[in-house]
């Protein structure tokens, strides 16, 4: 597996790195927030750990654009403290906090357990049944109740809220579902996405005006509250 550390202090950098090598993890490395970006794309990581403060473009940002495209784990790390900030940070798509300074037994806790839940979602993925709330799915009889109603949905709102429901309490970014709903041959654009949210909606909000169980996260895509 490898891991991308993305820090522009260099003792930093080279301290995570030896401790993510010494646990048998690959890593790749960014020094600002745009090489972080491309890097993300070219290595394809397993997990990021992406420090907040960071030049070009801070990790908030960084954390955010990754999220409209890839559901990778995001550690971020920070000397910050205060509680807006760790739920920024967190509703812009991460999945987990670090305070500097911190221990390498809790950081490699931290990693190896991030990395079990996202190799336990995509296995997941196949299962013929999801529940998240008062929404089931059978996937075999393509059956949907919400609050033990059934639910006719089309196909494409169908695919749609497997993935949503199966990504429970994650930040899906549209490029992510376009790509998971529509495959990446698609030529629409995010429009599409978002009728078939408002569409979804619809059907499994009581009040599709102010949803409470498929949330847009602005700037980045939506979120399944389960």
């Amino acid at each position: 597996m490898k891991i991308l550390v993305v820090d522009d202090e260099e003792t930093m950098v080279r301290s995570l790195s030896t401790l993510l090598a010494q646990e048998g993890y690959g890593v790749a490395v960014a020094a600002d927030g745009p090489q972080a970006i491309e890097a993300a794309r070219a290595e394809r990581p397993d997990l990021i750990l992406l420090d907040v403060m960071l030049p070009g473009m801070d990790g908030l940002e960084v954390c955010r654009r990754i999220r409209t495209w890839s559901v990778v784990p995001i550690v971020m790390l920070t000397a910050k403290t205060a509680e807006v900030d760790k739920v920024v940070g967190l509703e812009v798509g991460a999945d987990d906090y670090v305070t500097k300074p911190f221990s390498s037994r809790e950081l490699v806790a931290r990693v190896k357990a991030q990395l079990r839940r996202s190799q336990m979602q995509a296995q997941d993925l196949d299962r013929e049944r999801f529940v998240a709330g008062d929404v089931e799915i059978d996937v075999a009889s393509r059956r949907i109740t919400v609050a033990g109603k059934n639910v006719v949905l089309s196909p494409k709102e169908f695919d749609l809220l497997k993935v949503l429901v199966g990504h429970a309490g994650r930040v899906l970014g549209r490029d992510f579902l376009l790509n998971a709903v529509w495959g990446q041959d698609f030529f629409g654009d995010t429009r599409t996405l978002d009728v078939h949210i408002r569409w979804l909606r619809e059907k499994v909000e009581e009040n599709p005006s102010k949803p409470v169980r498929i949330e847009t996260v602005h700037g980045v895509g939506y979120r399944f509250r389960g």
